[in-house]
Parts: structure tokens; C-alpha cells; sequence
């Protein structure tokens, strides 16, 4: 998708060489080619500014995920020393959803 919508590379920017007239370059050539490399630079800033939002959204969902880990091990932790049959399937499920949890946050897919 990237690629797609960028037209230069930078060994094309370097290696670019214009046609002299009489009085040095073609102006409308060197024109056409820097609206190409403005272009080009638009469209890096959008792609940069769109992946450091999906980094800070990423981010927080990581840090409620694992805040939430932590939650549920303390109530496990909790139940686990009050003892009891009823806490014993409680801990099942407590666990199962931890796991899955920590599947999400460390991207474990076994």
C-alpha cells in the first residue's frame, strides 16, 4: 500500500539529473519534479502520523491488558487464601481468562 502511493525513491532523488537550456535548467522540469517529491513527502508524513497513533492506541490497550492481568491474579491470590470449594472453580475460570489475557498481551497463539 505504501509503495503504491510513493513515486520516488531516494537514489532517484539523488541520482536525478535535469536538461540545461541556455539559461541552466528547465524550470517547469524542475518544478514537475518537486511536486512529485512534495507528494511524496505528504504522503510519509500521513504514514508516520497514522503509525504512531496506531502505536499509542496500541500502547494503552497493552497497558489496560496487562493492569487487568494484574487485577485478576490478585483476586485468584485472594481467593486461593480464603480456601474453599467454591473458590476452587472460581480459580479455573480466573485462570483460563488470564491465560487468554496473557495470550493477548504477549501474542502467544498456541
Amino acid at each position: 500500500m505504501v509503495d503504491e502511493k510513493i513515486v520516488l525513491s531516494p537514489s532517484e532523488i539523488y541520482e536525478k539529473e535535469f536538461k540545461i537550456d541556455a539559461r541552466g535548467y528547465r524550470p517547469q522540469e524542475v518544478d514537475n519534479y518537486l511536486d512529485i517529491i512534495i507528494r511524496d513527502y505528504t504522503e510519509f508524513m500521513t504514514i508516520i502520523r497514522s503509525q504512531e497513533k496506531e502505536i499509542h492506541e496500541l500502547t494503552e490497550d497493552n497497558t489496560r491488558l496487562q493492569n487487568e492481568i494484574r487485577k485478576l491474579k490478585n483476586i485468584l491470590e485472594t481467593q486461593e487464601s480464603s480456601g474453599g470449594r467454591s473458590a476452587n472453580v472460581s480459580n479455573i475460570d480466573l485462570l483460563r481468562r488470564i491465560s487468554q489475557l496473557e495470550k493477548i498481551v504477549y501474542g502467544k497463539n498456541d
